[in-house]
């Protein structure tokens, strides 16, 4: 089983990637990498992160594409995150998205610190 690596974005974020080829936000570009989630922390990056977006874009990355330039580092962010986190230190190009789904806030939100511990 493969562990991938996803990228969530905002609809404007995704709008300016396509056009561009390029998927690249402010936070990325503050930090000097690319922020990626594995499969375990992406109910927490949403919570974190997106509570206020209605709708939001994930991208698959394709780990063949990235792999010499992917770490898995613990965050430096004061949010109670565990876990090492993915990080690509490169510039994130539209073909290297292996999937696109498009999401929808639901009804049904679990507790942070429920989202938290699925990440340990």
């Amino acid at each position: 089983m493969t562990n991938n690596v996803y990228k969530i974005l905002t609809e404007d974020e995704w709008s300016k990637g396509k056009a561009s080829s390029k998927i690249l936000t402010k936070l990325d570009l503050k930090d000097g990498f690319v922020h990626l989630s594995k499969a375990s922390q992406l109910n927490a990056t949403l919570s974190l992160y997106f509570e206020n977006e209605q709708r939001v874009v994930l991208l698959e990355i394709n780990l063949s594409k990235i792999k010499n330039n992917l770490k898995y580092e613990v965050s430096n962010n004061p949010d109670n995150r565990n876990g090492k986190f993915p990080h690509f230190y490169g510039i994130l190009d539209t073909n290297m998205i292996s999937k696109i789904w498009q999401l929808e806030r639901s009804a049904f939100c679990l507790p942070e610190e429920v989202l938290l511990q699925a990440e340990q």
